[in-house]
């Protein structure tokens, strides 16, 4: 489990929202850029997954796999290019796509997804560290991200929508309808979500790895702490201190 700094948290953060601003063009990139403004302390916090043992279970988590996901998404895209592969999409639509693939994760605009797991016996024999807000009715995480933007009036392209959508490959079983034809006609017309999905898997692989790396600290009994860094460790602010180092740096948005 990665301690994240609180120094370190900012810049994932703006790091995260530098590339609307590098890659997103028209009016949807303001739009874009104030969904992400008006969610800036959950998005900076929130994990990436709900148990230690999937990926990026911590602080910060989500940022962190999310900016792997879009570097690996534009590596990949240049790997399939390279082997003769049509260019059907455009770098705009593939980072739009990559930011916003797991963008239903962050919740609704009244609640968020992830809440701390008041049972200490799933936390410890499970590793369940965060579950479910029962606040949010059940949607998928690309459904939700699909919502999400459409809420806020922020167009999506067909890749876009077909990259986001399809980004789990046929780990979700309602996307096999998309990965598995028999008829020119109906198979996909864009490697949007094929490179997605290679993107997403082989980020969170990774992260997985790291965690295996590193021993879940639920169970681990050799291996001593990291010492501490100059700035507080962040893996368990309260939430007036969330608030405080939200604060501190709100006046850059």
């Amino acid at each position: 489990m990665k301690n994240f700094t609180a120094e370190e948290l900012q810049a994932n953060y703006f790091k995260l929202v530098g590339y609307i601003d590098l890659h997103i063009t028209g009016e949807r990139k303001d739009k874009l850029r104030k969904l992400y403004e008006d969610h800036a302390e959950r998005i900076m916090f929130m994990p990436a997954s709900g148990n230690e043992s999937y990926h990026n279970c911590f602080t910060g988590g989500y940022v962190d796999h999310v900016i792997r996901v879009i570097d690996v998404a534009l590596d990949m895209a240049q790997l399939w290019t390279g082997w003769g592969s049509d260019d059907n999409f455009t770098t705009e639509e593939l980072v739009f796509a990559a930011l916003n693939h797991d963008l239903g994760k962050i919740g609704t605009e009244e609640a968020e997804m992830y809440v701390m797991n008041d049972s200490e016996w799933h936390r410890k024999n499970q590793g369940k560290i965060y579950k479910m807000n029962p606040a949010n009715a059940f949607m998928t995480v690309p459904d939700r991200s699909l919502r999400l933007l459409t809420e806020r009036g922020i167009s999506v392209s067909e890749n876009e929508w077909f990259g986001i959508k399809l980004h789990d490959g046929m780990y979700d079983e309602s996307n096999k309808h998309y990965y598995i034809s028999y008829d020119v006609n109906s198979r996909l017309r864009t490697n949007l979500p094929y490179i997605l999905h290679q993107a997403d898997q082989l980020a969170a692989r990774v992260e997985y790895q790291a965690w295996v790396a590193q021993q879940s600290p639920l169970t681990a009994t050799t291996i001593k702490p990291k010492k501490a860094s100059n700035l507080e460790s962040t893996s368990a602010l309260t939430d007036d201190q969330k608030s405080d180092l939200l604060n501190a740096f709100k006046d850059l948005f």
